[in-house]
Formats: C-alpha cells, sequence, structure tokens
C-alpha cells in the first residue's frame, strides 16, 4: 500500500519528498516504546513478587503444619479423616489470605488517585479488576497451602505421637 502512495503523490508533485513511510502502528509503536517496556517490566516484577509471596506462604504453612505434628497426630489417633486436616491447615492459611487481602484492597483503594495519570483505559478502582487480582491470590494461596496441608494430611499418628 505504500508504494501505491507514493506512486500517487509522485504523480500529483514529483518535487515533494516522501521517506521514511510508516504505517501508523509503527509510528505509535515507537513512540509509545518506553510505556510498553515499562508496563512489561512492572508485569515481570508483579509475577515475580506473586511467585515470592506464593513460597513464603508455603514455608509460613508448613512451619504451621510441623509446629503442630503432634496435635494432628493425635487427631488423626482419635479418628480425624485426612480430608479434615486437609481442611484444618488449609483454613488456617486462607484466614491469613484474608487478612491481607482484605488490607490490600483497602491500601489500594486509598491510592487510587496517585496512579489515575498511569491508566489508560481503566479507571483506577475499576471492580473486574478488583476481582480478577483477588481470585488470582485467592488461588495461588489454595495451592500454596495445599501443599504443606497435603504432607501433614499424610502424617502416621504413631510416628507423629514418637516424634515428641
Amino acid at each position: 500500500m505504500a508504494d501505491r502512495i507514493q506512486d500517487v503523490i509522485k504523480a500529483l508533485d514529483p518535487t515533494l519528498p516522501v521517506y521514511e513511510v510508516k504505517t501508523l502502528e509503527e509510528h505509535m509503536g515507537v513512540s509509545l516504546l518506553p510505556a510498553r517496556l515499562v508496563s512489561v517490566l512492572l508485569g515481570g516484577f508483579g509475577v515475580l513478587a506473586l511467585l515470592l509471596s506464593g513460597i513464603g506462604l508455603t514455608g509460613v504453612v508448613s512451619y504451621f503444619a510441623s509446629q503442630r505434628t503432634r496435635e494432628i497426630g493425635i487427631r488423626m489417633a482419635l479418628g480425624a479423616l485426612p480430608a479434615h486436616v486437609l481442611a484444618l491447615v488449609v483454613g488456617h492459611g486462607m484466614r491469613l489470605a484474608a487478612v491481607g487481602l482484605a488490607l490490600g484492597v483497602a491500601v489500594a483503594l486509598g491510592v487510587t488517585h496517585f496512579v489515575r495519570g498511569f491508566l489508560y483505559g481503566v479507571s483506577p478502582a475499576d471492580p473486574l479488576t478488583f476481582v480478577a487480582i483477588l481470585v488470582v491470590l485467592a488461588t495461588v494461596t489454595l495451592v500454596a497451602t495445599w501443599l504443606p496441608a497435603r504432607r501433614a494430611a499424610r502424617v502416621d499418628p504413631m510416628i507423629a505421637l514418637r516424634h515428641e
């Protein structure tokens, strides 16, 4: 298409210089490159933070479960099902995450006016974005707490009681 346009311009005025013909997407791509790079970099940092928080939460819940190994062994010896142990450990982790999520949403809503200038096409307090983030964080929390909970549910009551 660029060749046709150049031919039409030369037919209208042969002295008019035509050089560096670009599409609108190419032209805008160059001018928006810094903003795109910053958004990719911040997105990468966000994914890294999500991964680190999941690992940290797994560690905290693993520590919680290891501190309560004797209690979990007694519960299982008295007839608690592995599903009950799973619910106990996952429930503890989800309660921790619920407090963190509530505080995070409150802080995020409080600082929305600071980020208003950086957002294009979305409001700072977009409910769909907040719900999507809460779902992603709750899913990461569920996975991060389920792994140590599964390990705790496999505890042999006799070994757990002999441990201490």
